[in-house]
């Protein structure tokens, strides 16, 4: 038996990544598991992984940045399924431009609604039958930009990630005496596609010092199997060994501005 038999997880941003890696290991333990992304393609491909290895999961492609799908997301997993258990937000977008002085009004609006509105929506959806029954998990997935602003992450990515930080301390301040745990996992650089949207892309070497994707899904995993009783507030993950961020950053400080590098 696994330590999730009989629960309802759902996945953000599952098609690659953290959130695929989340994904398998959750359906390992039991879980059904119902993973979202905007591209169907990449979703039903880890739905195959997970169904190979005899575990159980649905695809369910949306714009998560979009209320009213993420909310019929929630409304049809519960007609469905019968409950959301799990909760994992773990879907990421950044900037291209990270320097606040170039950052578009665009672009923090897109990193803004999708690292920190989708949170708010789906995390607001699952929590009345959570709090009927006495129990649920939410896990989102922040970054160590919340604890260290900057250019890597950038202005936008950094402001959204401090964000749920907060919103997932108020849901365990609130929320934890009718069973609701909720933890915010930080890691450092991770290598996943997110990175390619970097203004300075990370070569074979430093993707090679970098945690990976399955790190933190362990970490995801953790906190979702833990007996009722206990709650991981938050998790600061980092590689063990750092890496020389000057030229990166010195090509995020110019990106969108008049002095662009075209570099990267």
């Amino acid at each position: 038996m696994g330590a999730l038999d009989g629960q309802v997880a759902i996945v953000t941003g599952g098609g690659s990544g953290i959130g695929r890696e989340s994904a398998k290991l959750l359906a390992a333990e039991g879980a059904q598991v119902v993973i979202t992304g905007r591209r169907r393609e990449p979703l039903e491909a880890v739905v195959g992984e997970i169904e190979k290895a005899g575990g159980w999961a649905i695809a369910r492609p949306l714009d998560i940045e979009d209320r009213r799908a993420a909310l019929e997301l929630v409304r049809n997993t519960i007609e469905t399924l019968g409950r959301v258990d799990v909760l994992v937000n773990n879907a990421g977008y950044s900037s291209r431009a990270r320097s606040i002085r170039w950052v578009t009004k665009d672009e923090w609006d897109g990193v803004i609604n999708v690292n920190l509105n989708a949170v708010y929506t789906l995390t607001q959806a699952v929590l009345p039958g959570m709090i009927e029954r006495g129990g649920g998990t939410i896990v989102t997935v922040s970054s160590a930009a919340a604890l260290r602003p900057g250019l890597i992450g950038g202005a936008p990515y950094g402001a959204a990630k401090a964000g749920v930080r907060n919103l997932m301390g108020h849901v365990h301040n609130v929320l934890r005496g009718k069973g609701i745990r909720a933890t915010t996992i930080m890691p450092g650089e991770v290598d996943t596609p997110i990175l390619s949207r970097r203004p300075f892309v990370p070569d074979a070497k430093a993707r090679a010092s970098m945690m990976q994707a399955e790190d933190v899904a362990r970490a995801v995993l953790l906190c979702a199997t833990l007996p009722p009783r206990t709650v991981i507030e938050e998790i600061v993950m980092s590689p063990t060994i750092g890496r020389d961020w000057s030229v990166d950053v010195a090509v995020a400080a110019r990106e969108g501005g008049p002095d662009a590098a075209s570099e990267g």
